[in-house]
């Protein structure tokens, strides 16, 4: 199965986190079946938020282990390149590269907490390109029941 985890899963699922969103990226990494699918526009703004005085009180993280953090996904996962960004995502413009990330690597499953990513507009256009949109305790329940793919 192919893969985007959404700027805020992937914030939750850093070298000092635990919960579903760190089992989920580490089922994802330890897996054959699955490739996790990044984008240049997710990495920087990982790597933005990941500097967010809130995050940095929950899990304080050097500039140089977010470097790591952020190579460590590039290591395991695949990044593309999104050559059209459509303006998809009414509620935050911001939205639109990560949907792109999605569409662009042929995902099957974008995973978000985000709720601009799951209008009923946002979840048909998905849908017309065959990506589910799910929050993380969702697919890494999925995932755990050793599905491989979702159509």
């Amino acid at each position: 199965m192919r893969i985007v985890l959404d700027t805020n899963i992937l914030a939750r699922a850093n070298p000092y986190a635990s919960g579903s969103a760190k089992a989920l990226l580490e089922h994802i990494r330890d897996s054959e079946d699955h490739v996790l699918v990044l984008s240049p526009f997710l990495l920087t703004e990982l790597e933005r938020v990941l500097n967010y005085p809130r995050l940095q009180a929950l899990w304080p993280t050097t500039r140089d282990e977010i470097v790591a953090y952020i190579q460590a996904l590039q290591d395991f996962g695949e990044t593309v390149f999104p050559v059209e960004v459509r303006s998809v995502v009414a509620g935050d413009a911001d939205d639109d590269p990560i949907l792109a990330a999605a569409v662009s690597g042929r995902a099957n499953v974008l995973c978000t907490m985000d709720r601009h990513l799951r209008t009923p507009e946002v979840l048909d256009y998905a849908k017309t390109h065959r990506v589910d949109i799910m929050s993380d305790a969702e697919l890494l329940r999925l995932l755990r029941t050793g599905v491989k793919h979702v159509h």
